[in-house]
């Protein structure tokens, strides 16, 4: 019998975990080099946290170039590992109990939401994930694919045109990567807060769980 959390889950979910930390800290580095939106002379006004400043603590890099090869090294591992998740969602049949489908999981989600803010105990559910979940951790996924279709779109917007064309130019394309990446902190930290709230899934994570 199949454990709540295959190795193979758990093994992608930890290897996510410094890979993303560092991409977002050298991305940081990346950013400190010009940190405007929207072509030279004719910024982006309507774009929020214009002329951000980081500490160095945050940022991980030494330098533009350093950071960027970080970046795109660690860039490789992510995808590789994200490519090894979703085979294995497909292959598994797992996406069936992990992914977000609206007809099953929307009304849920909307109710487990409204618990939360109200702050009204529902009963747990008896499903690996609830409808919320689900719709975090999809909606995370598709961050992931728009970072990196994004972040490529930057890193050729000649080769790639088509793809940076998709993004609104090379402009657009540091948009969406920017504003995508502060989404993707904030389910991490969102995340971080209810394993902190429900401590009793860390082990689960570690060890698979009881078949």
């Amino acid at each position: 019998m199949r454990k709540p959390q295959p190795w193979l889950i758990r093994l992608t979910h930890w290897i996510n975990v410094p890979v993303i930390a560092i991409m977002a800290m050298s991305g940081l580095q990346i950013l400190v080099a010009y940190p405007f939106f929207g072509p030279q002379g004719e910024r982006y006004s309507w774009m929020p946290l214009q002329g951000l400043q980081t500490p160095s603590w945050l940022r991980a890099g030494g330098w533009l170039a350093g950071a960027r090869h970080l970046h795109f090294a660690f860039a490789w591992l992510l995808i590789a590992n994200a490519i090894a998740y979703v085979v294995y969602l497909i292959a598994s049949n797992e996406y069936r109990r992990r992914m977000f489908w609206p007809p099953r999981d929307l009304v849920p989600a909307a109710k487990q939401a409204l618990a939360y803010i109200t702050r009204r105990a529902r009963p747990p559910s008896t499903e690996l994930y609830n409808g919320l979940q689900r719709a975090g951790y999809t909606g995370a996924l598709v961050l992931g694919v728009v970072l990196v279709l994004s972040g490529l779109a930057m890193w050729k917007p000649v080769q790639l045109d088509w793809l940076a064309w998709l993004f609104g130019g090379y402009d657009g394309a540091r948009v969406i990567h920017f504003i995508s990446l502060i989404a993707l902190c904030a389910f991490v930290v969102g995340h971080v807060v209810m394993v902190a709230l429900h401590p009793r899934t860390v082990p689960t994570m570690i060890t698979g769980g009881k078949p």
